[in-house]
């Protein structure tokens, strides 16, 4: 019973019954959501592996913009990122029908990577040195960023017909799970890994809460940001090669296209406070998970792609009002009275 009352006061709650209230609306009313079915390979598929599958580069993209909202930013250039490194990668490719690789695969995943550590780093120079809002500054490469990719791409969607790159999205031969499932994984044990053994997340932090402060008390603020928009790059540019071999092209118009706002929409349902301040790696990894989800339930329920960003949109709204100071006075003041009528009737029940 206290384990339940601990976790039901912890960061983890709320997006954690949010994703279970999902599943439990599609097992109702979803034919064969829960079922799964292994293939003579020894393959899982089904809805969840789907969504596990689909999720991959949005549990990458939102670990990036964890770091960024919680330094009291925001990076809406990330789907154009995604774009970039698509376009990078399946260009050095190329689209050769005979299926030869034009420039070595790990090269060309490199150097797709590299980019958006540049674009990142881009990013974080304005936000950090020159000291330009961070939605403006993120928006210049939003804007830009699909150009830079059509002329990379010359306007064209490059196909690669070269097999070994599908299987960064796709399953090695004698593997249950796709590939991309295992690199996502390894993101999350990355950040984990930095957040128990370095202080760079108390460092975020404090920069998220009170900057000035956080110089006075000796850290780097100006390198501490341009590392935070760097590492959102980086996660874009990852997220690039996931999403560009899972359709095994590179489509400018089309690819990363509203996936900031997925990845803002995570981080929120996560428990970081858009703000900054305090953040949650674990729960945007689970508001990733939920969005999926939720974008994969209404698409079973028949909600054309036109209509689902009104339904992220409302999510993030409500979501911005709960998370708003009024809200949260109301509800220590329910607290309050709460526990004040709790000890009253204690001391009824002593008399």
């Amino acid at each position: 019973m206290k384990s339940l009352k601990r976790f039901a006061g912890s960061s983890l709650f709320l997006p954690v019954v949010s994703l279970l209230v999902l599943l439990l609306f599609n097992a109702c009313f979803v034919d064969g959501f829960l079922s799964l079915q292994v293939t003579e390979d020894g393959r899982l598929y089904g809805r969840l592996i789907d969504i596990l599958t689909r999720s991959s580069s949005l549990i990458i993209l939102a670990l990036g913009m964890t770091f960024v909202i919680a330094t009291s930013g925001i990076d809406i250039s990330v789907g154009a990122v995604v774009a970039i490194s698509a376009a990078v990668v399946c260009m050095l490719i190329g689209g050769r029908g005979d299926g030869v690789a034009e420039t070595p695969m790990a090269l060309a995943m490199l150097a797709s990577v590299c980019v958006g550590i540049l674009c990142g780093a881009w990013n974080g120079l304005l936000v950090a040195k020159f000291k330009i809002q961070a939605v403006v500054a993120t928006l210049i490469l939003m804007t830009a960023g699909r150009g830079v990719a059509q002329l990379l791409t010359e306007g064209q969607i490059i196909t690669v017909y070269y097999k070994p790159f599908a299987y960064i999205s796709g399953v090695l031969p004698g593997m249950p799970l796709p590939t991309n499932l295992f690199i996502a994984l390894l993101m999350v044990l990355l950040v984990v890994f930095l957040m128990k053994r370095t202080s760079i997340g108390l460092f975020v932090q404090s920069v998220g809460i009170n900057p000035t402060a956080a110089r006075f008390a000796g850290i780097n603020v100006t390198l501490v940001l341009f590392l935070v928009y760097a590492f959102s790059g980086f996660c874009a540019g990852v997220s690039g090669l996931i999403e560009s071999s899972l359709i095994r092209a590179a489509d400018a118009n089309n690819a990363g296209l509203n996936m900031e706002m997925d990845a803002i929409l995570a981080v929120a349902l996560g428990g970081t406070l858009l703000s900054g301040g305090k953040f949650y790696v674990g729960g945007s990894v689970i508001g990733a998970v939920t969005i999926q989800t939720l974008t994969t339930t209404m698409y079973a329920l028949g909600v054309s792609a036109d209509q689902l960003p009104v339904v992220k949109a409302i999510a993030v709204v409500v979501i911005c009002l709960i998370q708003s100071k009024k809200a949260q006075d109301m509800f220590d003041r329910f607290k309050a009275r709460r526990a004040k009528k709790h000890a009253g009737g204690k001391a009824v029940d002593a008399l």
